[in-house]
């Protein structure tokens, strides 16, 4: 089995990072977490419990942009509270951030996962008002399996009813952006559950493809994506703004001298660089 598409060793990933947190989260009066937020009435996960999210709220007067982050773990494991240093960073930065979870293979596919991080959006466009959150500027970020979630809710018209409400999307090292040709020539096996995450009903790999979906009406996309990374998240990346090109001419990817991990990870520290590129990209499309 190809194992290019997502990250290895995701336990210790998941360690690392919430060590790192514990030594680089300090006191800040930027923003307040609201944990376990509630924001599904109805799944077709084969799951008892809902999953819920984690809202970060600025402590400004002002109604603020709002970035929704989807965490990556190769469609199979990952955590929202592990990402709180993003919500706490972009506090920093006057942002407010929601941090959802959802459901996991075995229990859902992705069509599963991506109607619940629709329903998150939807949640967040008629709710974030509370939390300081401008429903008018709301932008979706995502990592590794996350990215190819967002990217898919963010191009495939059936997800959304109202694809105005997202203003731009934000890519970290995505996975999975043209699913129908990694699997043509890896078929999904019981190996990281893809029999079950992408079915085997070629037809469904790609609907699962967000490449097959762009199109005028797509918001802009920022795209961020390592040297060192898996080859096939290299060549999607490049094939996806290629064809990206056709309706956003100005597209491009950033190309970061960096492993797939480490591409998450470099968002620990407030003052990494990539957060100004981010904070410029959402002041040009709020």
């Amino acid at each position: 089995m190809n194992k290019s598409l997502e990250t290895e060793g995701t336990p210790v990933f998941f360690r690392t990072l919430t060590l790192l947190f514990c030594i680089f989260l300090v006191s800040s009066c930027a923003s307040k977490k609201i944990s376990d937020i509630s924001y599904l009435k109805k799944t077709e996960a084969l799951t008892t419990s809902f999953p819920e999210l984690n809202v970060f709220q600025t402590q400004t007067s002002e109604k603020s942009p709002v970035v929704i982050f989807i965490h990556g773990g190769y469609w199979t494991s990952g955590n929202k509270d592990i990402y709180g240093f993003l919500g706490r960073n972009f506090g920093k930065k006057k942002m407010v951030t929601v941090i959802p979870n959802y459901t996991l293979s075995p229990n859902g596919n992705y069509d599963t996962m991506a109607k619940e991080v629709a329903a998150a959006i939807q949640w967040t466009y008629d709710n974030i008002e509370k939390y300081n959150g401008n429903p008018d500027q709301i932008f979706l970020m995502g990592h590794s399996a996350g990215g190819h979630l967002i990217a898919l809710v963010g191009t495939n018209p059936k997800y959304l009813k109202n694809t105005d409400m997202i203003k731009g999307i934000i890519l970290n090292d995505a996975a999975g952006l043209d699913m129908n040709s990694y699997l043509k020539k890896y078929p999904p096996t019981k190996n990281h559950n893809y029999d079950v995450t992408w079915t085997k009903n070629q037809d469904n790999w790609k609907d699962a493809s967000p490449i097959y979906w762009l199109s005028k009406k797509v918001p802009p996309f920022l795209m961020f994506t390592g040297t060192k990374t898996y080859p096939s998240i290299i060549s999607q990346n490049k094939s996806f703004v290629q064809k990206l090109k056709t309706f956003q001419p100005n597209a491009k990817i950033n190309f970061l001298n960096k492993k797939h991990v480490p591409m998450m990870r470099q968002f620990l520290f407030p003052w990494n660089k990539n957060y100004k590129e981010i904070i410029k990209f959402i002041e040009a499309n709020k």
